[in-house]
């Protein structure tokens, strides 16, 4: 599988990853690849206004809320709920966005670019980092 350079570049030039939507379930896709993550040396920073902590780290209810500085925000949220994820990402300095596996929104990417975002949609965060092997 190629890697989109897009999504090379981010996963190259940036380690703190804000995971919005990181389930406690380890069975979840957002639990699997925050965990990943995390053991292939980014600083993950869960985001999930219903929990208190997920893989041992404090648990955040918004970006806003999350200590700075954020790179990445890695979205595990349904489409039509990323566009105020996507302003919140913009209003505190991300560098990226990186919406799921089945996750689009134009508009809101967009936005993101226009602000000086890198973005990428509808892509696995875990499955392109083990794709780049052992460059990432």
């Amino acid at each position: 599988m190629s890697v989109d350079p897009v999504a090379a570049e981010i996963l190259r030039r940036f380690r703190r990853v804000a995971v919005v939507g990181l389930s406690p379930r380890p069975e979840r896709d957002s639990h699997r690849v925050a965990r990943y993550l995390v053991s292939v040396g980014y600083d993950v920073v869960p985001v999930n206004p219903a929990v208190d902590e997920v893989l041992g780290r404090r648990c955040w209810p918004n970006l806003t809320a999350a200590p700075g500085p954020i790179e990445v925000v890695d979205v595990f949220r349904r489409s039509e709920l990323v566009a105020p994820v996507v302003d919140e990402a913009i209003a505190v300095g991300a560098k990226a966005v990186w919406m799921q596996d089945g996750v689009v929104d134009e508009a809101a990417a967009a936005r993101a670019r226009a602000a000086g975002l890198l973005v990428v949609m509808d892509r696995c965060m875990l499955r392109d980092h083990a794709a780049m092997g052992t460059s990432g």
